[in-house]
């Protein structure tokens, strides 16, 4: 792997955690999120609209069939430019984030604390905000998505009508659950990542530093696809009441007082509608965001993500 004194580096030489590298893996992190969350907005469409209502489609694919008859492609990828605004911020603050508190929590506040606990406190503290940032272009992505018809035909207009309906409190009326969701979703994320590559370093018997670019960025992915299955099972509960919310939240109704009433409608079982398509889509997705992720820092000059 060329060095950083092999080649040029786009940016100069960035120190291991600086300002310049906390603010170059927030970059690494919209790099990552953005594309991917939107690539497969036609799974989570489907996803979303199966989880709200469980009978509008017989399967996956006949779903997709029954949009892309109707609307044609622009029916299938429904939703992708909330997806990508959204995603992008949210990743920037999510890997930000997680290198920073990583940094104060490992090296700073508590240096001789187990590396899985870091990597699991790190993580919520990064979340948290990220969904600050996420959680109203996800509101605008799922009344859009959910509705038929469509709550509104774009970005524009699902904010425009939402404020004026709700208020900007409309735009984080979903936060709690949102947390609830992607909290334990990015606990198991990046713990298991980093597990997991460790492991796959301690299986070839070779140190990180002694694998090429190539090697790392594919085993960066094998962690990443293997850390999304667990993400998609663990969060997936959370997932569908959060579709659920913002697609059935009565005026005035709390988040509690909303959660029992569709959890009473729905019961335990309907809270796994749709898991098999999200497994495939969260696997796929976390494997290619720490490949890009990772293969963004190796562009950069900078090591890639866990095996130490």
């Amino acid at each position: 792997m060329a060095t950083q004194q092999d080649r040029k580096l786009p940016f100069g030489k960035i120190e291991p955690n600086s300002a310049k590298y906390f603010w170059s893996c927030a970059l690494g992190g919209v790099v990552a999120c953005g594309p991917t969350h939107t690539a497969v907005t036609p799974l989570d469409l489907v996803k979303c609209r199966r989880q709200v209502d469980a009978s509008i489609y017989k399967s996956n694919i006949s779903a997709w069939r029954t949009i892309y008859a109707k609307e044609g492609l622009r029916g299938v990828i429904f939703g992708w430019s909330p997806t990508f605004v959204g995603y992008s911020f949210q990743g920037a603050g999510k890997y930000g984030f997680y290198e920073y508190f990583k940094y104060l929590y490992g090296d700073n506040l508590f240096p001789n604390t187990n590396r899985t606990l870091v990597h699991l406190g790190a993580s919520a503290s990064a979340e948290f905000f990220a969904d600050m940032a996420l959680c109203p272009w996800e509101a605008i992505k799922v009344r859009m998505q959910t509705t038929l018809p469509p709550y509104a035909q774009n970005l524009r207009e699902g904010w425009s009508k939402l404020v004026a309906k709700e208020g900007m409190g409309g735009l984080y009326k979903g936060l709690y659950p949102l947390w609830a969701r992607q909290i334990p979703y990015t606990m198991t994320k990046f713990a298991t990542f980093e597990e997991t590559v460790n492991r796959i370093y301690k299986s070839l018997g070779k140190e990180k530093e002694n694998c090429s670019g190539l090697q790392q960025t594919g085993i960066s992915f094998a962690g990443g696809y293997i850390a999304g299955i667990f993400c998609a099972v663990i969060s997936h509960p959370a997932d569908v009441m959060v579709s659920k919310l913002n697609a059935d939240r009565k005026a005035g109704e709390s988040a509690m007082t909303a959660v029992s009433r569709i959890y009473g409608s729905i019961g335990f079982p309907g809270l796994w509608n749709g898991l098999t398509v999200r497994i495939l889509m969260l696997g796929t997705l976390t494997g290619f965001q720490w490949l890009i992720y990772d293969s963004f820092k190796v562009f950069l000059g900078l090591p890639t993500t866990g095996g130490h």
